[in-house]
């Protein structure tokens, strides 16, 4: 054990800037929205826009028509996996993944057993898959047909129990940037006409994870997996991990060749939506979110979009038609000012399907009169 105390320590600044390029932030990659949603291990996706505007945030020259085209072509879909919660992931991500965090699914169906006495589960899984797989169904519709057979049962245990059990997908066009759709499920085996993956090794994700999010803790990886008991693999991968701690003395381990920025390293502005997995991936997120300010990105149960300052979390946005309202939690330099709004006339040509310039990480659009966007910045959080 005294051994471990003389790994090098990274402080916040060095966390953040290692984290960031992990991410995909601290210059727009020249990349796939493909490769990147691999590389990502998946976008978090409560809402159909979200990962659109996190691939802008990140990706060169990245348009909404591209992750449009993967989720049509059936190449990427939405399901719930980490956490319980939807995301976006690749079709050989959604056949795999999921399967590596069943058994949280499995525990959480456990918490409504009081509303599913006398449901046979594996019965209540045949069931609804059947259903499902005839034609996708909106929940509502899978709860009633399962009412059928367990008219006493709890109608809200019922859909979290289908929900966890089975691998279901949102259908398209849910997901499609510039169309509509509620949601529609059926199972991912069905959509993609690929049999169930086995569950991708539990070594192999744990080094897809320290790629896109290290360097990075035990229970860093535990809260964004939604999974416990994982010691036992980084201790597998130890010999071949490079090891740190952070300032508070937790140990961290991370890819050997992955890329640790000087602290110093500048971090342009970012504009990221809600739910983004910067904010939501490791145990302690002082990486990226001061201790003081924790909190801030939300109002009850709703999350806000949120702005990258610095590499840190350093205000909110919204964003109505081609106005950009900007609130931030601390005093920025004029030239930082513009900076930012710069960003915004970026995001907003975008996301609108204007023309932009690929070969600039951002900055005013040649092909657009910059005055058709609107950024105002309001009264500024202490």
């Amino acid at each position: 054990m005294a051994s471990r105390t003389t790994h090098p320590v990274l402080d916040t600044r060095a966390l953040n800037r290692a984290t960031l390029a992990r991410q995909l932030l601290l210059s727009r990659a020249e990349m796939s929205a493909r490769d990147a949603l691999a590389h990502l291990l998946g976008l978090q996706a409560q809402n159909v826009k979200p990962p659109y505007f996190q691939l802008h945030a990140r990706l060169a020259g990245f348009r909404p028509a591209e992750l449009a085209g993967l989720m049509e072509s059936r190449e990427a879909v939405r399901m719930v996996t980490m956490r319980s919660t939807i995301h976006t992931h690749t079709a050989h991500d959604a056949l795999t993944l999921r399967p590596l965090v069943q058994p949280a699914r499995d525990r959480e169906v456990n918490y409504f057993r009081k509303g599913l006495a006398g449901v046979d589960l594996e019965r209540l899984a045949e069931l609804a898959r059947a259903f499902v797989e005839s034609e996708p169904r909106t929940m509502g519709e899978i709860r009633e047909e399962l009412l059928q057979e367990w008219p006493d049962a709890d109608p809200q245990s019922l859909s979290v129990a289908a929900r966890c059990r089975l691998p279901l997908v949102q259908v398209t066009p849910r997901g499609v940037w510039g169309r509509s759709g509620g949601v529609r499920l059926t199972t991912v085996e069905n959509w993609l006409a690929q049999p169930a993956g086995e569950a991708q090794p539990v070594d192999e994700v744990v080094l897809r994870y320290l790629a896109a999010f290290g360097p990075a803790s035990v229970k860093d990886m535990q809260v964004w997996a939604g999974l416990t008991r994982l010691r036992e693999a980084f201790e597998r991968l130890r010999p071949g991990l490079a090891v740190f701690r952070d300032e508070k003395g937790v140990e961290l381990f991370d890819l050997p060749e992955a890329p640790r920025p000087h602290a110093d390293t500048p971090a342009p502005p970012r504009f990221l939506p809600e739910f983004d997995n910067l904010l939501l991936s490791h145990a302690d997120r002082s990486r990226v979110v001061a201790p003081e300010i924790k909190g801030r990105t939300w109002t009850g149960n709703q999350a806000h979009c949120t702005l990258l300052v610095d590499g840190f979390l350093g205000g909110l946005w919204k964003q109505e038609r081609n106005a950009i309202t900007v609130e931030l939690f601390g005093n920025v330099s004029p030239a930082l000012k513009e900076e930012i709004a710069t960003e915004a006339e970026l995001m907003v040509a975008t996301m609108s399907g204007g023309p932009a310039d690929p070969g600039r990480d951002s900055g005013r659009d040649p092909g657009r009169d910059p005055g058709k966007v609107s950024v105002r910045f309001a009264s500024i959080h202490g």
